[in-house]
């Protein structure tokens, strides 16, 4: 299906709703029925039917419909944020008793829900460094159910060998979830090399605006309608019509949005390289990076995202780097028009700071939609100050 099919025209119905160029706000609680029948229908498959806004609704339907579309998947659900979405595709998967194997450092809600809400139930979790398949291997025991992904991550951005997963997991009947919010389906598929549950956060690329949070999982009909008839009408984290729509409207400029990013990107990426209170910079399309090969064989791009190492005695001089910033604002999250950073030390007391570990001196950078020199000349004037 054709990408710009997929965007602007496909799953909306116009002649339904005036010939309008964007569809209707279906800001509804409930549905009326005409028959005993109808609503008795509706009653027996939710799924496939207008009950209620926690299930379907015709404004979410369209925009699951598109996100499918983009994944390669045969439906997906939508939810009120990407956190949201993780724990239902998790929850869903497993069953007091069983295992999960993980790659190390994920999402800190997804962690949160392995090391503190999961293990309630008897649930376990075994962290690994997911660069090698071999880690899975030896990870997995009888019970695994779930294997959990984030390929890149959002810090140093490890990346896994998807299809070799995918093969290992089937293979022992374990379903595989990833975490695909770095790439968006445009440049990540997980679903075509075997992935069984693609999940991305949609408030940062499909949104694109910073103005809604929403959170996807893609995969198959029987994996959806398992999904909705449990933890998703249960939980009741379903996204409603209005940010629906938002998410419908930021889809619209997707491609666009990625291609200019991908290019300031670039330019911000060379910039840093050789600036002299640079380190180390980490991304995944730069040749430099250490698995820029599978980078280059499992992913179609790579923008927005990119962190530096910077050149520091004291977490005095990191702070004050983020401080001098004029125009890139100091905040979590990516994928919106402003460019963004956040520093690693943000998350440890000044007392632990240990500039001899470089992780605590790495900064994580978003370039948004920015002139690339606007931003370059903001980070540059933020170094010169400096002492």
């Amino acid at each position: 299906m054709d990408l710009s099919y997929i965007l602007n025209e496909f799953a909306e119905e116009r002649e339904n709703y005036f010939n309008a160029v964007s569809p209707p706000i279906m800001q509804t609680s409930n549905f009326v029925f005409n028959t005993v029948e109808d609503m008795r229908n509706a009653f027996s498959d939710e799924y496939a039917a207008w009950l209620y806004s926690r299930g379907n609704n015709p404004t979410v339907d369209i925009l699951r419909k598109k996100l499918a579309a983009l994944d390669g998947a045969e439906d997906c659900l939508v939810f009120n944020s990407g956190a949201a979405a993780i724990f239902v595709a998790v929850l869903a998967n497993v069953k007091a008793g069983d295992h999960i194997v993980s790659v190390d450092k994920p999402y800190t809600w997804a962690q949160k829900m392995f090391d503190v809400i999961l293990p309630k139930f008897g649930v376990t979790t075994t962290y690994i460094d997911g660069r090698k398949i071999e880690n899975f291997e030896r990870a997995i025991l009888p019970n695994t159910t779930v294997i959990y992904l984030e390929s890149p991550n959002s810090w140093d951005y490890a990346l896994q060998d998807l299809k070799a997963v995918a093969e290992l997991a089937k293979a022992e009947h374990i379903t595989t979830i990833i975490d695909n919010s770095y790439c968006t389906p445009l440049y990540q598929k997980p679903i075509e090399m075997g992935i069984d549950i693609s999940m991305q956060t949609a408030t940062k690329y499909i949104s694109g605006h910073s103005d809604t949070l929403g959170g996807v999982l893609s995969g198959s009909k029987a994996m959806m309608e398992k999904i909705f008839n449990s933890e998703y009408l249960t939980v009741g984290s379903g996204i409603q019509p209005f940010n629906a729509w938002l998410l419908i409207r930021g889809l619209r400029t997707l491609p666009a949005r990625l291609d200019r990013i991908t290019a300031t990107t670039r330019k911000v990426v060379d910039h840093l390289k050789n600036h002299p209170r640079v380190e180390t910079v980490l991304f995944p399309l730069d040749e430099s990076f250490p698995q820029y090969e599978l980078a280059k064989a499992q992913m179609q791009g790579a923008c927005g995202l990119l962190t530096f190492i910077i050149k520091a005695e004291t977490i005095t001089q990191i702070e004050q780097f983020c401080e001098n910033l004029q125009h890139i604002f100091m905040a979590v999250s990516w994928g919106g028009h402003e460019s963004l950073i956040i520093p690693k030390c943000s998350a440890i007391q000044p007392a632990d700071f240990n500039p001899a570990n470089k992780e605590h001196r790495m900064l994580r950078l978003y370039a948004g939609l920015e002139d690339p020199e606007y931003i370059i000349k903001d980070l540059d004037q933020a170094f010169e100050k400096l002492v």
